[in-house]
């Protein structure tokens, strides 16, 4: 996670730097007696309930504008993508990745050896990266960009009141950014079984023999490679097909790359009840009209997210929501035209940087009264298993079903020099184009793709044509050059064109 002093980045523009506090800006934390403050009402200009990314970003991004800010915050500054999600679930992957390169024999010549694994320093390794991070997001940091950090829950008392702590705090405009947290399915006997989550995983400093992971999805399943590839078994169970929501020709050679690594991925698997006890669980599952029962040492729920809507008093403030989130137009204002709600609480695609893009249209909104609203067929995702799957814009079903006729453009790896210079060969590009060149989406499965798909991301958000990715100029040799020569496959046909060969003719006759 970057800095979030974003007032630049959320509009997309240059924005002159803030010389600390605004005047008049509240700043630090409650302060003096609580019996002094507990008929106090604090009246802000924005008030963010929920220190995670989005959150951060928005009150970073309204106290270098100069207004006054309020951030309630009940737990841990960073939210779940620092302390439990993408920041520590990365750092293990990386430790995973170390441990697989050291003892996999690629062709370099280059003897491969069995790597021995200090799972205490690997925990040390993630709470390491964790620590680093921290200062951006702290309440002390914040407090010096001028944003007043309640440390306590906060809760709705009416449409336009919060009460948090022994505060109240009345604002013009308030923004739910509360997040999600794990979603834990009513599978009979788990309440009586230990089990991890990512709010849990991270805290283990010992080798797990046999991990099972009840869901496969991203979550499931990067965390699945990461501990393989630290030694342990690992078995997931899936109830439907394993990352259903992207492109089943990409993701079948990502599933094919884990089973190949012996992670024993079981898809239409779905478990019954669970039983057991510390080091010996026993997940009974259906799989067709078949039962059967999957022993391990340890389980890992990442079954999906649930939003953080409860004891927020979201009633009394007359905003709507259900167990999806909190409902909210298409500029995310919700039920109440004071309050905003943005990042995991409303549901959708829930990713940090989707929080942070709901951010942006936040601060245009609020600030500047500029009607923008969501743009969700623009919003790439990735997923971090090795060989990485990135996405952005329509599938190729999305696009036929939408546009009808399309161009499908691929281009693999094997024939990009850098991926044979690095042994990265397993992997393609696929990008879908309606009948004029206008890029649709794009799907990378390979080396580096969450980085190669950001070209294509932008291309997207800024409704380009295939003509535009074949007028740079990509230097040799790179992975990127993939991104370019999958470009020219629209325009494969026009070597061969009988019109074209004509034309080329007839100007060879002028001299």
């Amino acid at each position: 996670m970057q800095p979030h002093n974003t007032a630049a980045d959320v509009l997309g523009r240059s924005i002159p730097p803030t010389n600390g506090p605004a005047a008049g800006a509240p700043g630090g934390r409650a302060s003096g007696s609580a019996e002094a403050r507990r008929d106090e009402t604090i009246e802000c200009d924005i008030c963010v309930i929920g220190a995670g990314s989005g959150g951060l970003s928005v009150a970073a991004a309204a106290a270098a504008f100069g207004v006054s800010v309020v951030l309630i915050e009940k737990h841990k500054m960073g939210g779940d993508c620092l302390n439990y999600g993408c920041v520590p679930s990365k750092a293990l992957i990386a430790a995973g990745k170390r441990a697989h390169l050291m003892r996999t024999k690629n062709g370099f010549g280059i003897s491969p050896q069995e790597p021995r694994i200090d799972y205490k320093a690997v925990h040390g390794h993630v709470q390491s990266v964790i620590e680093a991070i921290e200062p951006n997001d702290s309440v002390e940091r914040f407090t010096g960009l001028g944003v007043q950090v309640i440390e306590a829950a906060g809760r709705f008392i009416d449409k336009a009141t919060i009460e948090a702590g022994d505060r109240r705090i009345k604002a013009r405009r308030f923004v739910i950014a509360t997040g999600s947290a794990p979603l834990v399915p009513p599978i009979p006997g788990l309440d009586s079984v230990p089990y991890f989550t990512n709010e849990t995983i991270f805290d283990n400093q010992q080798k797990i023999e046999h991990l099972v992971i009840v869901g496969g999805g991203p979550i499931g399943l990067e965390l699945a490679q990461a501990h393989r590839r630290l030694g342990s078994q690992v078995t997931v169970l899936e109830g439907a097909k394993a990352l259903a929501k992207d492109d089943p020709e990409l993701t079948s050679l990502v599933l094919q790359h884990l089973r190949g690594e012996d992670i024993d991925i079981r898809e239409g698997a779905l478990a019954t009840s669970i039983e057991g006890g510390p080091g010996n669980v026993r997940v009974h599952i259906k799989v067709g009209n078949r039962e059967e029962v999957v022993a391990g040492t340890h389980v890992l729920i990442a079954a999906g997210r649930k939003p953080n809507v409860d004891d927020l008093g979201l009633e009394a403030a007359g905003v709507k929501f259900d167990k999806k989130g909190v409902k909210v137009s298409a500029g995310l204002v919700t039920s109440n035209r004071r309050i905003y709600a943005i990042g995991d609480v409303i549901g959708g695609l829930q990713f940090t940087h989707v929080a942070n893009y709901h951010a942006g249209i936040v601060i245009r909104k609020a600030l500047f009264r500029i009607p923008v609203k969501v743009k969700e067929d623009i919003i790439p995702w990735v997923t971090f298993t090795d060989p990485e799957l990135a996405h952005a814009g329509l599938t190729e079903d999305q696009a036929v079903a939408k546009h009808g006729k399309v161009s499908v453009l691929r281009w693999p790896y094997h024939e990009n020099d850098r991926a044979q210079a690095e042994r990265v060969t397993s992997g393609h590009i696929k990008v879908v184009a309606d009948k004029k060149g206008r890029i649709l989406g794009a799907t990378i499965v390979g080396e580096h793709a969450g980085e190669l798909i950001q070209m294509w991301s932008l291309a997207i958000s800024q409704k380009l044509k295939v003509k535009a990715m074949t007028e740079w100029i990509s230097p040799y040799p790179t992975l990127s050059e993939i991104n370019k020569r999958v470009a020219y496959k629209f325009y494969a046909g026009a070597t061969s064109s009988p019109l074209v060969r004509k034309v080329i003719r007839l100007l060879a006759k002028l001299g």
